[in-house]
């Protein structure tokens, strides 16, 4: 008899019902098939609280595993499940902010925190909740349009366990999560939310378009300006190191020119050193009519041009003048220089060679 008493205890039955509540569809209802004896002696199943009175009124609530009762005073009048409840949210029309009609269900999950509450608090506990996230669900969606209500999809199942939760309190409910599952737009409505995204998706490729090309001629305008700027900087470089190479070059030859005179000068300081510069001046000077017909028709001679012997004396007298105040005795006294009287230069006629045949 306890064995049969224990598995009547822990046997319950899931059955569709239907009841009328202005228009609303319920849900499926969880209601026992029958409640258990008391036999004296009863074992309550884990995550099950019995609630038991004693004549008539609520006396304790039974824990799992062993509980003695006193026959026909006590009676077992609640039996209530404290697992996780899944109810299924029956589909159902809500209007949206901007006047849409949609057909939205969905999924609601609660347990049972007190089962004094949840059996004396309200009649039907799982069918008031169930009541209530329909009603409450309407109401969240008329503050949302219609865009609004797929993207801010988790706030609205926040919003409806908020609501849920702040009137089952009294019942003893505490409601977990609420999933909406599908939500389905009328046809037209549908249609123009399908060529919305097309054009959405047509003005973010031409923005994509317009904004890569601005980036290609950024760059290119980038690396034009850039190469610009290093072809100047080359081209200053390399005239920085052109003049840097043309002074170095000058300094160079400065210095062997200084160098030049001065062995000039010492070799000018030996013995028969002005013989030897008297000869090489006498030497350029006569070298020097022999070049100047080679350039132009018009050449200029001194009036004694036959006369080498007197060309070269006049080119040692020039030569001597020069060098005189360098071999004066006292560096105090300057001689006064000498005028080298010039021979007057005489323009020779262009030769016509057909005059000359």
């Amino acid at each position: 008899m306890l064995g049969r008493a224990a598995r009547g205890a822990g046997r319950l039955l899931l059955q569709g019902a239907r009841r009328p509540g202005a228009g609303l569809a319920s849900a499926p209802q969880r209601c026992a098939s029958s409640l258990p004896m008391n036999t004296m002696v009863l074992f309550v199943p884990q995550q099950e609280a019995w609630v038991v009175e004693r004549m008539g009124r609520f006396h304790r609530i039974l824990e799992p595993g062993l509980n003695f009762l006193i026959p026909v005073l006590d009676r077992i009048r609640y039996v209530q499940s404290l697992k996780e409840i899944v109810i299924n949210v029956p589909e159902q029309s809500a209007v949206t902010l901007d006047n849409v009609t949609l057909q939205i269900d969905g999924v609601l999950y609660l347990r049972i925190m007190d089962p004094y509450k949840a059996s004396y608090g309200v009649e039907d506990p799982e069918y008031a909740v169930t009541q209530l996230a329909q009603t409450t669900m309407r109401s969240e969606l008329g503050k949302l349009s219609l865009d609004k209500v797929f993207r801010e999809r988790e706030s609205l199942n926040a919003s409806i366990v908020d609501a849920i939760n702040q009137a089952s309190d009294y019942w003893g409910i505490r409601c977990l999560r609420y999933e909406i599952k599908d939500i389905h737009v009328p046809p037209r409505v549908k249609e123009s939310m399908q060529m919305q995204v097309e054009a959405e998706r047509r003005k973010r490729a031409t923005v994509l378009e317009s904004e890569g090309t601005r980036e290609s001629d950024i760059n290119v305008a980038e690396g034009r300006k850039q190469a610009q700027i290093l072809a100047s900087e080359a081209e200053k470089a390399e005239r920085i190191n052109k003049a840097a190479g043309e002074a170095s070059a000058m300094l160079a030859k400065a210095k062997a020119k200084a160098e030049a005179i001065r062995l000039l000068a010492d070799a000018l300081m030996q013995q028969n050193g002005d013989a030897a510069a008297s000869l090489a001046v006498a030497e350029q000077y006569v070298s020097a009519f022999s070049k100047l017909a080679k350039d132009s028709n018009t050449v200029l001679l001194p009036s004694n041009a036959g006369d080498i012997t007197s060309m070269v004396t006049q080119a040692l007298g020039i030569y001597s003048a020069l060098t005189k105040p360098h071999a004066a005795k006292s560096p105090e006294v300057t001689p006064p220089a000498l005028e080298v009287p010039r021979p007057p230069r005489t323009e020779l006629p262009e030769v016509d060679p057909r005059n000359s045949s």
